[in-house]
């Protein structure tokens, strides 16, 4: 369990990549406002994206690229606020993009809980006040 700040966000992200080991999907869990968006950014920065990102509420999937060993990488990062049920978040790809083999991070996946496996990794966001987060990472040997 972490306490961070938005000020603590870059060591937070760089220590969540050391505990997050080889794992590829991370599932997000937090009220509206938590701070979801903000700290998959920081995970983003961390892993060396440097493209403009943002909230996919409205694009469903957003696709960002960064380096590794000289190759390039992809993250996808995905919001199913918006959509209504499996079949839609199905339709809108969300499904092809887990499976990838990308790092794939998932907000509100609690509406398409049977899409993701057991080797996701959950972390929970919960607002301590208007600048601290209290974030419990859950990895897959830790279920």
């Amino acid at each position: 369990m972490f306490t961070v700040s938005i000020d603590g966000l870059s060591a937070f992200a760089h220590t969540f990549w050391q505990q997050a080991g080889n794992a590829k999907v991370f599932l997000f869990y937090g009220e509206m406002g938590a701070g979801k968006t903000t700290i998959i950014e920081a995970l983003c920065v961390a892993q060396g994206v440097k493209e403009r990102m943002g909230s996919p509420t409205f694009s469903i999937i957003n696709q960002y690229r960064y380096l590794e060993n000289g190759a390039e990488k992809t993250i996808y990062h995905i919001d199913l606020y918006r959509l209504k049920d499996e079949q839609e978040i199905i339709q809108a790809g969300v499904e092809d993009s887990v499976y990838s083999g990308a790092i794939c991070f998932v907000e509100w996946p609690q509406k398409a809980p049977s899409l993701f496996d057991d080797s996701a990794v959950k972390v929970f966001i919960d607002l301590v006040d208007e600048t601290h987060r209290s974030i419990k990472i859950v990895l897959p040997h830790a279920v």
